[in-house]
């Protein structure tokens, strides 16, 4: 099945171009199930590509996905033409009386930051309690991973001496993890990030499991079944050219930057940079989007009643 989106949505024209089966709403209509509603908490500036991202690794399983466009209420964006937010976005206010199957909130680059000096914190701490009694499954990315890591746990950002840029090994930490289903026993993972989080301090917090890290930069998947969450503090959605993106961003202004490692062959930037990691990517994904599929109640308004742990 396909993820149902818009079809004057840019993400459409794109994936269908990938070969992802995508579906306009009265196809949609005409057929006799019930979609899983996914929202995407979309905090990046650059918001298409972002969509793009996300709708491509959950649009790629068997299932027919109804994805929901969410933006912060009062936060405006620099970044997105103004009549594609008002066309496709809608502020949380408007959609916290609804529910979720699944909710993905992306990263920002706001990381410099304590969470208590981000203009929209007191809002997103109310995305993250909202998210226990309307969503089933959350799945915080990158600055959201960490935010609702520290928000439910008191889990600290710590910040680096450098950035963390470029593609690194992963440990598959726990083969029997639903999550981790048809993973190799290490993967490529792409980060690009001044904070860390420290595995003792996460070990130290109640109930967390962590199921991919590097002994390079640090733990990297994180579930917290008491929440219905899985943190990723690494970017698995990314392009192949996002990190040449940054890269090349970085040097144009000036901004000390190191070639990101283990990402351009023989870290040469004049060479095409290699994807390593579109695979276990969309296994991911998909395991995500199958362990909603088989734990969220089939009438949608019983999410958040009487719900436990996805392993229940």
């Amino acid at each position: 099945m396909p993820i149902k989106i818009p079809s004057d949505l840019p993400a459409f024209d794109v994936l269908s171009k990938e070969g992802v089966m995508v579906m306009a709403e009265d196809q949609a209509m005409r057929q006799d199930i019930r979609p899983l509603r996914i929202g995407l908490l979309n905090l990046m500036p650059k918001k298409i590509q972002t969509e793009n991202q996300f709708a491509r690794l959950i649009g790629a399983t068997p299932l027919q996905i109804d994805l929901s466009l969410i933006r912060m209420t009062e936060h405006r964006t620099k970044n997105t033409a103004a009549e594609h937010m008002a066309e496709f976005y809608r502020p949380f206010k408007e959609v916290k009386d609804e529910k979720f199957d699944g909710l993905i909130i992306t990263g920002a680059p706001i990381e410099h930051l304590e969470f208590d000096n981000v203009t929209y914190w007191e809002e997103m701490r109310e995305v993250f309690e909202w998210t226990q009694t309307n969503v089933h499954s959350t799945f915080g990315v990158c600055w959201g991973g960490m935010a609702m890591i520290n928000h439910f746990h008191g889990v600290k950002k710590h910040m680096l001496d450098a950035k963390a840029f470029g593609c690194f090994r992963h440990s598959n930490l726990d083969p029997a993890s639903p999550f981790l289903r048809g993973f190799s026993d290490d993967c490529v993972i792409p980060v690009s990030r001044w904070t860390e989080m420290k595995q003792g301090e996460i070990d130290d917090a109640d109930g967390l499991v962590t199921l991919l890290g590097s002994d390079e930069v640090g733990p990297c998947l994180i579930e917290d079944p008491a929440h219905r969450a899985l943190y990723i503090f690494n970017h698995f959605e990314y392009d192949s050219d996002t990190l040449k993106q940054e890269y090349d961003r970085d040097v144009a202004n000036g901004t000390p930057i190191n070639v990101p490692m283990n990402y351009y062959p023989d870290d040469d930037p004049t060479e095409t940079p290699q994807n390593r990691w579109r695979s276990h990517a969309h296994l991911l994904y998909g395991n995500w989007i199958s362990e909603i599929y088989g734990t969220t109640p089939y009438d949608i308004n019983r999410i958040g009643v009487d719900q436990t742990d996805l392993r229940a």
